[in-house]
């Protein structure tokens, strides 16, 4: 007689089939003006994991008071000390799509808002006349759960809904982070926290 039933989901089906995944293009990247493109799948790529490190404040800035953040938009991650130097976080980010909506320099935090709303910019609404004029705190929101408002106009360190973003570039100025993330990042960083973006 003979056995007709499934097999077992096996070692070596478990990785085909997560090989299959991860070779498969994400969904997310059709919308080639909201997320950077992935490359061309047959294409040879370096990564260079080790730019994703932990740095010390010094090269960087003359004090922590206040508490410090650097963004690295190379490497895509968001370093944060506290004004006593005993707390350091590193968060990936999400930086801006292209070069010329890339801000570098110093700045710092002038306000904070948790279950922002968000308005898109002049220049935003230029190029993308279907967008809405205002968005509600809530899973549409492009702001996420907190908001650290920088002393740059309409630059901001934010949460995102969209998960897919972070670690690419896929904004239009800001810098993004897991809502988990900017959650605690607002919880340690505070109105006056220098920040700096190379």
């Amino acid at each position: 007689m003979e056995d007709n039933s499934p097999k077992g989901f096996g070692r070596r089906s478990f990785l085909a089939a997560g090989a299959a995944f991860i070779g498969a293009p994400a969904l997310a990247q059709t919308e080639s003006s909201t997320t950077e493109v992935e490359r061309d799948l047959s294409e040879v790529v370096v990564r260079n994991i080790s730019s994703f490190r932990a740095l010390d404040w010094t090269p960087y800035f003359s004090n922590l008071r206040n508490g410090a953040i650097l963004v690295d938009v190379t490497s895509r991650a968001l370093h944060y000390w506290s004004e006593d130097g005993e707390t350091y976080k590193l968060y990936p980010s999400s930086v801006p799509l292209t070069e010329d909506l890339t801000r570098r320099g110093r700045t710092k935090v002038v306000r904070k808002v948790e279950g922002p709303s968000w308005r898109p910019t002049p220049a935003m609404r230029k190029r993308n006349p279907e967008w809405p004029d205002h968005v509600p705190p809530g899973p549409d929101n492009p702001l996420g759960t907190h908001a650290l408002y920088l002393s740059w106009t309409y630059y901001r360190i934010h949460g995102t809904h969209d998960t897919r973003k972070i670690g690419r570039r896929s904004s239009n100025g800001c810098i993004g982070l897991y809502n988990e993330h900017i959650s605690e990042l607002f919880g340690l960083a505070k109105v006056g926290t220098q920040v700096l973006l190379i």
